[in-house]
């Protein structure tokens, strides 16, 4: 028989939550750190419990004062988030800090974000690219991309789009979104790789499958020009509804703009291909949620 800690963790793989919530609550009374990260991540999602994010940020800072890597960015995350606490950018960036400095890959990736915005810090690009790349290099999927668009767009690095290229494949063969529709746009614009509507397409799929609106509303006029595929105006339709459902009403791809294309689609369309297009529409599911809309 293993430690308390080990039987909750055993309860907890195999679903139990609520004898794991039991098993996990004396070890963490008695200062386990482990134990208190799982019963804030616990509490926290509502397992064996209802759900409760003061007390799952009281049992992440319990770990995280102990030198919890995990507890200190979930920590962070909240106090960035407001999640069971006043909104606080300060304590938020020592927490990913901390985390980063234990290696934690997300946290380097949101210091990343934090320097490159401004928040808390004064906008430093160089300090971004650094923690980027700290993300990027142990695997980090949004550091990946982060720092592909650095390369893009050369900043604190000489401009490269065969090095844009590379990060934003790393990423996006991990299925993040946002990566997939950048590396799309590589190709379909011949940048760091030749021209490639087919290979484009390919990858404005896999983030538009995920529920990703610009996606879909690039795959609709690809659809709809011909571009790596047979012209199918159905098709078209389809992304273009369900773009328009998910663009926001202002910025550079809007709502109205997908809305106007799946109209202008719809005047060369037949009553039944219209019909078939609305009705894909209403049975589409995303593969995975997408959390980038």
């Amino acid at each position: 028989m293993g430690s308390p800690y080990e039987e909750a963790m055993e309860a907890y793989r195999r679903g139990d939550y609520k004898a794991a919530l039991d098993l996990v609550k004396p070890p963490a009374a008695q200062g386990s750190a482990e134990a208190q990260y799982l019963l804030g991540r616990m509490y926290e999602k509502g397992q064996g419990a209802a759900k409760n994010v003061r007390e799952a940020a009281r049992w992440y800072e319990e770990a995280a004062d102990q030198g919890h890597a995990a507890a200190q960015h979930c920590l962070g995350v909240m106090n960035y988030n407001a999640v069971g606490m006043q909104q606080d950018l300060f304590s938020a960036a020592k927490w990913y800090r901390k985390a980063a400095e234990q290696g934690n890959a997300d946290s380097m990736n949101n210091l990343g974000l934090m320097y490159y915005s401004g928040i808390v810090f004064d906008q430093d690009h160089a300090e971004a690219l650094k923690y980027y790349r700290m993300a990027a290099e142990r695997g980090h999927a949004e550091g990946q991309n982060n720092l592909g668009m650095m390369y893009k767009h050369g900043q604190e690095v000489p401009q490269d789009d065969g090095e844009a290229v590379k990060w934003f494949r790393k990423a996006a063969d991990q299925g993040l979104a946002h990566a997939e529709l950048n590396l799309g746009n590589m190709y379909y614009h011949g940048l760091g790789v030749p021209q490639d509507y087919a290979e484009a397409m390919k990858w404005f799929r896999k983030a538009a499958d995920q529920g990703f609106p610009y996606a879909q509303a690039i795959l609709g006029l690809m659809y709809s020009q011909g571009q790596g595929a047979a012209r199918d105006d159905v098709q078209a339709y389809l992304w273009f509804e369900l773009a328009a459902s998910r663009l926001p009403p202002k910025g550079q791809l809007t709502r109205e703009k997908a809305e106007a294309n799946r109209d202008r689609v719809a005047a060369g369309m037949t009553p039944e291909q219209i019909a078939e297009a609305q009705k894909l529409a209403k049975e589409w599911a995303p593969t995975k949620k997408s959390t980038e809309d």
